[in-house]
This record gives C-alpha cells, sequence and structure tokens, in this order.
C-alpha cells in the first residue's frame, strides 16, 4: 500500500541551559525540553530549545492527539463515487489535505480534496481510468512527492493475474490540486507482477529511487529500482519468498527506522499473521541483508500462537505504519471481522515489546480493503478506511483530550499549566507551520495520580496552643515545608514541624519523587479566635450597680453558625453569671473572671478576661423617692444605699412639722413608710444622715424624699 511516516524529526538541537526540578529531559532530536512524568494539578513547565527561538510562528498543543490512545471512528456514508475501492491514502500538500481512492470495479481514480480540515466534507474529483491509463483491478496505490522536483507522483498497481498486472505512474506536477494530470503504465516488466498487492516508493540515503510491492498469487517480493529519477520506468527484481515467510500476502508498508528499512506485510493464508522484512540502511540490499521474521505479541505467553495475535488477525487486508512521539505503531484491517487491530512497537521496528490491541469494528466498517496513512489534523490525529462492502469511507481520529487546564499555546515560551486526570498525555510543538522550514517534534508526559501520603487533614487549633504538622510518603526522595508564619524553621526539610499560629494559615508542603512526580500540597490550620472581653476596670458608687462585658466578646450566633457559652467567677452580686453583659451591684472592690468557650469546635477552645469594679464611697447615696408596698424591693423602702459604711451615726427622718418620723443606728435598716403602725401620709419628707465610710471619711448631710402612694 504506503505509508508515509506520521511525524519526521528534522534537525538535531541543543539543550537548554535551564534547571528544574521536574527533571526536564530531552533527546537529540527534540526541541522542547519536558518532565516525563508529574502528578495530577502538579504545574508543567515547558521550555523550547535555544534553536527555535526567531521564528515566524509556533504552536503548542498540551492535549493532542495521540496514538496511544484508542481511536472513534465515523462512517461518512456512501457519497463518493465508491465502486468497490481497494485501496486510499492520503497527505499534507502546503497546508491542504487530499486523499486518493482507487476502485477495483470501475478502474477510476478517486481525489478527495478535505481542504485545511480532514474532518471537512470533502469535495471529489473522478479521473476515471484517465484513459485507461490505470492498470486493470486497480488494487494499490502509493502518493509520493519529489522534493527535487517538487512534483507529486501517485503509483498504482493492478491486475488479478499474471496477464493483467501492471504498474502505472500519475504524474500531477508541484501541486495535487491539478486538473487533468498525466499518467504513464509501464505494464508487466519480465512478467514478474502477478495480483501486486500493496505498493510503496520512497528515495534512500543515496539519492536513488526504489519501491517494493508483494505478489498475493506467488507469495514473492518485488524490487522496484528507479535509479536516480523516480520519473524513470522502474527496473524489476524478483526477491522470491523470503525465508518462507509470505503467505497470500495482502499488503505492505515501509518504515525507516533507527539508519535501517523495514517491510511489514500482512499475510492472508493460512496462517494470517504479519511478516517483517529487515532491509538494512539501503532500499536496495543485496540478498543477504534481507531477513524476515513473524512478529507476535510477546505478552499473549509461551502457550499461544505467535502467528495469530491471539486468534486477532483472521484476513487481513491492510496496514499502516506510523510514528508518534518517536514510537512505532501500526495498523490493520480485517475483512472477515470487519475489526481494526493496532500493534504498539514502543522499542522500535525490533524491540521485543509488540503488543496488539483489539479496538473492534471502529466506524461501521464493513469489509475493509484499506487502511491510510494518520495524519496530524491540528490536534487530532486522523485516517481513512475504504469498505467495499458497502462502498463507505469511514474516518477513524485520534482526538484531542481536555484534561489540561491550558488546551494549546501560540508564542515561544507557554505558560505553566496543570493536568486533572491521571494519563498519558502528547505535547505537539510546531515551528513555523506551513513553511518550508517547519519542524515538528512532540513528547508524551504520563500523568499519575497522587502517591499514597499520610498527613493532617485541615484542622483546627485553639489560639495559642502548638501542633505537629506532619506528611509522610515512603516512596518521595525529599520534602521541604515552606517558611513562613509561626513555623519551626529547624524542621522545613523533615516529614513533620512544629507550628503555633495565632491566625488561621496555610503550610504549604512539597513532596518530590524520582518519578519526577512533585506533590505541592498544603495543610490549613483553622485557628478559633475565642474572645472573652469583661470590660475595662471602673469605679462606680457605693450602693451603685453596672453592666460588665465588653465589645470584643464573641457574641453567640443565632443562625446556629458559631454558638458560644459564658461563664462569670465568683457568682456574688450578679444579675445572671451565665450572660455575656451581667448587671454587677457590688458592695465593695470586687474582681470578676469572664470564661468564653466555642461549642461548636472539637477542642472546645476558650478564652478568660478580668474586670476589676472599684467602689467609691465619696458621698451618702439615697433615692429621692420611694412607694411602700410597691413590687420593687429597690424603691418600696427608703433607707442609705451605701454598701461601704462601718458606721451609721444616725439616720432620721421628720415630716414637715418636725415629728420624728423614724430613726436607726443600722445602716441596713430602711423606713417602710409606716408611723406608730399606721400608713404615713403621701407627701415630701425631710432626713439626715451622718455616717463613717470603710475608707474612714465621714459624710453628714440632709435632704428631702418624697413618699408616694
Amino acid at each position: 500500500m504506503k505509508k508515509s511516516l506520521l511525524i519526521v524529526f528534522l534537525l538535531v538541537l541543543s539543550l537548554l541551559n535551564s534547571a528544574s526540578a521536574q527533571k526536564l529531559t530531552y533527546s537529540p532530536d527534540s526541541m522542547f525540553l519536558a518532565p516525563d512524568t508529574v502528578c495530577i494539578n502538579q504545574p508543567v513547565t515547558v521550555l523550547p530549545d535555544s534553536t527555535v527561538y526567531h521564528a515566524r510562528s509556533y504552536y503548542w498543543g498540551f492535549c493532542s492527539g495521540y496514538l496511544l490512545n484508542a481511536p472513534t471512528g465515523t462512517n461518512l456514508g456512501n457519497n463518493f463515487h465508491f465502486h468497490i475501492p481497494t485501496n486510499i491514502d492520503i497527505v499534507d500538500d502546503s497546508g491542504s489535505y487530499y486523499g486518493f481512492v482507487i476502485n477495483s470495479q470501475t478502474r477510476e481514480l478517486i481525489r478527495l480534496n478535505f481542504g485545511n480540515d480532514l474532518t471537512n466534507t470533502p469535495s471529489i474529483t473522478n479521473f476515471g481510468s484517465l484513459d485507461n491509463g490505470l492498470p486493470l483491478n486497480p488494487t494499490s496505490l502509493f502518493i509520493v512527492r519529489d522534493t527535487l522536483s517538487h512534483k507529486w507522483f501517485v503509483f498504482v498497481s493492478g491486475g488479478f493475474d499474471n496477464a493483467t498486472s501492471t504498474l502505472g505512474r500519475v504524474d500531477f506536477g508541484p501541486h495535487l490540486s491539478t486538473p487533468h494530470p498525466n499518467v504513464a503504465n509501464f505494464g508487466n516488466y519480465n512478467s514478474m507482477l502477478d495480483y501486486p498487492k500493496g505498493l510503496f516508493v520512497a528515495q534512500d540515503a543515496n539519492n536513488n529511487w526504489y519501491g517494493y510491492v508483494v505478489n498475493h498469487n506467488t507469495n514473492e517480493l518485488i524490487l522496484l529500482d528507479f535509479s536516480f529519477n523516480v520519473s524513470n520506468t522502474p527496473l524489476m527484481y524478483n526477491y522470491g519468498n523470503v525465508s518462507g515467510t509470505l503467505s497470500g500476502p495482502t499488503d505492505l508498508a515501509a518504515v525507516y527506522d533507527q539508519n535501517n528499512w523495514y517491510l511489514f506485510v500482512t499475510n492472508g493464508g493460512l496462517n494470517s499473521n504479519v511478516s517483517r522484512i529487515d532491509l538494512g540502511p539501503s532500499l536496495a540490499p543485496s540478498p543477504t541483508f534481507i531477513s524476515a521474521s513473524i512478529i507476535y505479541d510477546p505478552t499473549l505467553g509461551p502457550t499461544q500462537s505467535p502467528t495469530t495475535f491471539n486468534y486477532r488477525l483472521n484476513a487481513p487486508s491492510s496496514i499502516s505504519i506510523n510514528r508518534d512521539c518517536g514510537d512505532l505503531y501500526a495498523y490493520i484491517t480485517d475483512t472477515i471481522t470487519n475489526q481494526l487491530i493496532a500493534i504498539e512497537m514502543p522499542g522500535g521496528a525490533t524491540g521485543p515489546n509488540y503488543r496488539a490491541i483489539d479496538y473492534n469494528n471502529v466506524g461501521a466498517m464493513n469489509k475493509p480493503s484499506s487502511i491510510s496513512s494518520i495524519l496530524r489534523n491540528g490536534d487530532n490525529l486522523s485516517g481513512f478506511i475504504v469498505n467495499p462492502a458497502d462502498s463507505t469511507l469511514t474516518r477513524i481520529d485520534f482526538e484531542q483530550c481536555h484534561n489540561s487546564t491550558i488546551p494549546s499555546f501560540s508564542e515561544i515560551i507557554p505558560p505553566v499549566y496543570e493536568y486533572n486526570t491521571p494519563g498519558v498525555y502528547n505535547i505537539y510543538f510546531v515551528v513555523n507551520q506551513g513553511m518550508p522550514n517547519m519542524r515538528v517534534d512532540c513528547k508524551t508526559i504520563a500523568v499519575i495520580d497522587y502517591p499514597k501520603i499520610a498527613m493532617n487533614d485541615d484542622t483546627l487549633l485553639c489560639q495559642g496552643d502548638t501542633i505537629k504538622l506532619y506528611a509522610v510518603s515512603t516512596l518521595a526522595d525529599s520534602i521541604r515545608w515552606q517558611s513562613g508564619y509561626n513555623i519551626d524553621t529547624s524542621d522545613l526539610i523533615k516529614d513533620s514541624v512544629r507550628v503555633y499560629p495565632q491566625y488561621s494559615t496555610k503550610y504549604p508542603v512539597v513532596l518530590y519523587y524520582p518519578s519526577g512526580c512533585i506533590v505541592d500540597t498544603a495543610v490549613r490550620v483553622q485557628v478559633s479566635r475565642v474572645k472573652a472581653d469583661a470590660g475595662p476596670d471602673r469605679w462606680v458608687h457605693d450602693g451603685a450597680s453596672t453592666i460588665i462585658g465588653g465589645p470584643n466578646t464573641n457574641l453567640f450566633d443565632t443562625t446556629g453558625y458559631r454558638r458560644f457559652s459564658y461563664s462569670w467567677f465568683p457568682l456574688d452580686f450578679l444579675s445572671d453569671p451565665t450572660l455575656p453583659f451581667p448587671v454587677a451591684s457590688v458592695p465593695y472592690d470586687f474582681t470578676y473572671y469572664l470564661t468564653v468557650t466555642e461549642l461548636d469546635d472539637t477542642f472546645k477552645c476558650m478564652d478568660k478576661d478580668t474586670v476589676v469594679i472599684h467602689v467609691d464611697c465619696g458621698d451618702i447615696y439615697l433615692p429621692n423617692a420611694f412607694a411602700p408596698n410597691g413590687e420593687n424591693v429597690l424603691t418600696n423602702s427608703f433607707g442609705i444605699l451605701n454598701k461601704e459604711v462601718i458606721k451609721l451615726n444616725y439616720f432620721r427622718i421628720f415630716d414637715r412639722w418636725g415629728v420624728e418620723m423614724f430613726e436607726t443606728t443600722d445602716p441596713t435598716q430602711r423606713w417602710d413608710g409606716n408611723f406608730n403602725g399606721k400608713p404615713a401620709p403621701e407627701g415630701v419628707y425631710v432626713w439626715e444622715a451622718d455616717i463613717f465610710c470603710i475608707n474612714g471619711k465621714e459624710f453628714k448631710k440632709a435632704g428631702n424624699v418624697s413618699l408616694l402612694r
């Protein structure tokens, strides 16, 4: 069949002299540095190589489609002039995508013009048989561009037997959009072609052009020698059945890997397997350089057949070899099972780690006969499959993911970004897109879940307390706590550290792992700032009352968000010791203690404060009215309010005519408003008193009081 490589690394780059805790890695042919492994939500730093500075354009894709992922498929229907299509391939010509299909039944060449996006509905050009210049019953095609002449060619092979088998070439000139291409039919040189399947043409390191096909009927490998000009009529050489590995070959694909050429051939014979033919460094080796083997999946175990990929292959019809981020991927269609089978080759064409994956029927394939190369379409990868049973076209896509915080960027130095889900992702970098000096590079990055870490949950701490924070992971290389507020700086590189915040604080910690994973996390210490404010110390008049408690006390939240308890001690002389603002009626100097406790936190955090009440005995204090038999105990009798009286010389009450109504030397005695056992009349009365206070001062005073009934 074909196939072109998906990504060609063009130039050798130098390493940026930059340090990174992420262990940025590079290879001699890479254009940027990036870590191999990170954790989810870990900041990812990507640095371009110095050789790409001053380019005309840049494009970074951080979640680009990648061949390691499973493809999706879409059947595009049968509106493409297909009549038993047997082969398809696609190429990129100066930013426009073209596909070519050959119809076996009608001997037609179909061109599909997708424009600048492979997801577009293509415009169709049916070139027919090009005046019968195409081979009869065409079976395979291959698209090639001569970089010296800047001309495009489509090679076509066909014929079901030796008598009808031929090779042809369609010349499109500088662009595949040419409306009237020329055709040349080379016939069957020395009758070597016999139902040719698979077709490949390329220029090797010696600037000579060669091609290969396989004969389905005779199990032979045929070399096409164009010499130094791909426009020449090729000579053909029959290498026969290389090591006896060919059995009803159905397709051929080639790849240049690690300075050697390899052919992969699908066999539809009894074994239904895949052969690899090793050509060596040249496309035209002497027979001594040719070796062949049957590739198989080593993960199947020794009891499995090495030739059938665990019976995944029943009738393989086509193969496409593609490179993505340095690894090789083969895709094979099967006409009996309608399945798409992938062969991953992470170690290269001869690596020991082949792995087969069955993707089942992708995109409603129906007896698929051919799969194209897989091309990058922006951040997506796309290829096409033709289905002879219903003449439909299937598109397979390896689509861009959506797990990076920044999907793409178009300047030279991208911002730091993150991945939110574990997996293997593809970083895709293009310099000078669409220009002759365009360069492409990509790199996979493994994103793993957080390693197991034993550490504090976000926690609550009472103000003024100390707590030990820890972050323990046996796999970590090192750990570092961030130096910050109220932290023991002597333990910053240990797995535990002592902190003593006075307000809620987040303490960041970073754990470094050998894989390059960096866990940057934090423990938040919520500080319960319970505040007890007993109010300012104060002086009050002897016998007076005062409300204690200050404005900074945490108040009970009626919505239930925060609840507190209040406790005053001692309990003496208080209206209610459980209120934040009780009334205190102290007889002498007194100290109260307030305790506030938060009821909703784990530790029942609390705070305490004190208030001192000083009693001022600087005068004689009496009310100016009272009402006997009233309900208020403070106003239903009349007497001295001073509490710091140590001696009362006299306390007398007279009516307006000078009659003495009441007299006592006991400071606690009060007049109840009666005289000689009967209620005294309502009116104004005169009082006089002589006292000694606890501070030693004597006070004499007289005044009036109103008796109310």
